[in-house]
């Protein structure tokens, strides 16, 4: 019995331990969390800017009657998709309850339902866990980017989101979404699906509300050909901030839930371990009793 004190108590201290380092990665998570929350909304401010502007400045070409006249820039045009293109943001490790098995299992479920071969879509992963879960599958890869840091910068991601824009004006594919997971809350979070080529978001309804006047230098249309890209290419970056801050409330609830699971199971032991440490101790008051009762 005395042994099996031990182990008992070997596990609650082993527990104690894990709990331990699950409250402080709890703690880290948290405090990335409100970081990334920050960046966030300091992105949508810089967004909603650079929104107001292109919608202005390409109203005449979203007008419907202009809309079959060959006018409309290659980044606003729809033209017959033969294939098309997904960026898909998963994290780089675990320890994120189900986040990453969110996005995977629905993106695959989309991708399984829309197309009849490998023909017909192309993936780019952001994110190891995305990479290797595709790479299994024997889904080939378009573009991976692993080790994307906790607060990104758009310097860090360019690369990979200037190749989809670079993919699509070239026809590689005719269209392009972005799969993720948005942030709600802490405790929420809602796998989305955003199309973000052709730029379909824009209303020049938009323009008849706000009179602003621009002196254009050269063109309208060779800035068009050089700001709707950055335009394309600032809503997928805004997509990787939003996954990010998503990804970071993820592992704070995995890691309470953690922590809370380790408090109980703590209860449980030392529970066990007063019943057992009880029991022992009546087996030593009952041998005394017995010895003393051979000795009269």
């Amino acid at each position: 019995m005395g042994t099996s004190l031990n182990e008992i108590k070997g596990k609650i201290t082993s527990t104690k331990k894990t709990s331990q380092i699950t409250s402080a990665m709890q703690m880290v998570s948290a405090a990335k969390l409100t970081k990334s929350e920050q960046l966030s909304r300091n992105f949508q401010v810089y967004a909603s800017k650079i929104r107001s502007i292109v919608t202005h400045l390409t109203a005449s070409q979203l007008d419907d009657s202009t809309q079959d006249s060959g006018e409309l820039n290659i980044m606003l045009a729809n033209r017959e998709v033969k294939k098309t293109g997904y960026v898909v943001i998963t994290s780089d490790k675990g320890l994120v309850g189900g986040y990453n098995s969110s996005v995977l299992k629905k993106t695959i479920g989309m991708i399984e339902q829309d197309h009849d071969s490998s023909d017909e879509y192309s993936v780019l992963a952001i994110g190891g866990v995305g990479a290797d879960f595709f790479r299994a599958r024997g889904m080939k890869i378009a573009y991976e980017l692993r080790g994307v840091a906790d607060h990104p910068s758009f310097d860090e991601v360019r690369k990979i989101v200037s190749e989809a824009i670079t993919m699509y004006q070239r026809e590689i594919f005719d269209e392009l979404y972005v799969c993720y997971n948005h942030h709600v809350n802490s405790l929420t979070a809602q796998f989305r699906v955003e199309k973000m080529l052709p730029i379909s978001d824009l209303n020049p309804k938009e323009v008849e509300k706000k009179q602003v006047s621009y002196l254009l230098e050269p063109s309208k249309d060779k800035i068009l050909d050089v700001l709707l890209p950055q335009y394309a290419e600032s809503l997928i970056f805004g997509a990787i901030i939003d996954a990010k801050t998503a990804e970071h409330a993820a592992g704070m609830a995995a890691m309470r839930d953690a922590t809370n699971n380790a408090k109980n199971i703590i209860s449980e032991y030392t529970i066990i371990y007063n019943r057992a440490r009880q029991a022992t101790i009546t087996q030593e008051i009952t041998e005394i009793v017995a010895g003393a009762v051979v000795l009269e």
